[in-house]
């Protein structure tokens, strides 16, 4: 019988833990805190957006000036010009 009671006893203490494991932080603050640090995510989640949004804006405006750069250089055009000159016959 002591083994039974050994079970039973090693049940509630392994029950314990399960119980503090259930609450966490976000029960443990007030709703206006949790509202002030879900509006500050989404303000931060905004601004790497819009941060990421110029960065390709000015990578895309990179990449065009460059192209009119090639573009109205000589010695690059005729090396990617297509050397097929009948077509213009």
């Amino acid at each position: 019988m002591p083994k039974k009671k050994n079970i039973t006893q090693n049940h509630r203490a392994s029950s314990s833990p399960q119980q503090e494991q259930g609450t966490t932080l976000k029960d443990l603050l007030g709703a206006d805190v949790l509202q002030k640090l879900n509006q500050q995510s989404d303000e931060m989640k905004a601004a790497e957006e819009q941060r990421k949004q110029e960065v390709r804006a000015q990578a895309e405006e990179a990449r065009k000036k460059e192209q009119k750069r090639l573009e109205s250089d000589m010695g690059y055009l005729l090396e990617n010009s297509k050397q097929d000159w009948r077509k213009f016959k």
